[in-house]
């Protein structure tokens, strides 16, 4: 699938619509042939997206991080596994500024205000970059290893 967004800040997607990755409250099972607005982020201010495999990921103005797609392995940051039809702010982050955001194949990154980097989704083939710790993460999960820096 893919995402676009515009000058004032909507977002679009069209594609494969499989577990909800369009964002449009359903499961497109057939490809989403146009390009179509994602009105439930109509009311934020998105300043970019990032389209992965299976999963979205849109940051706002404010620094709030939105997810939907499919959530297996905690891909969409929620604390659970469930599937999001329609985009889901990442509740984690509540406190933070996060001003940067890249969706991977099985695993997201965000990069917040004061240079903190959290990994989130699955840990297998140390993904995610928290050392011997190869588990799923289902939350956003500070990267340590810059800490110490």
């Amino acid at each position: 699938h893919s995402l676009a967004l515009t000058a004032g800040g909507a977002v679009w997607s069209w594609g494969w619509g499989t577990f909800g990755m369009l964002g449009h409250g359903d499961e497109q099972i057939q490809s989403q042939s146009l390009p179509m607005r994602i009105e439930a982020l109509a009311g934020q201010r998105v300043v970019a997206v990032s389209a992965s495999l299976l999963h979205s990921l849109a940051l706002t103005a404010n620094g709030d991080v939105w997810s939907w797609g499919w959530g297996g392995q905690g891909l969409l940051g929620h604390g659970d596994q469930q599937n999001q039809l329609l985009p889901k702010k990442i509740e984690a982050f509540a406190g933070r500024r996060v001003v940067a955001v890249s969706a991977g194949g099985f695993h997201s990154l965000a990069l917040t205000a004061d240079g903190a980097v959290f990994a989130w989704g699955e840990g297998e083939r140390a993904r995610l970059g928290h050392g011997e710790d190869l588990s799923n993460q289902l939350l956003p999960k500070k990267i340590e290893v810059w800490s110490r820096e």
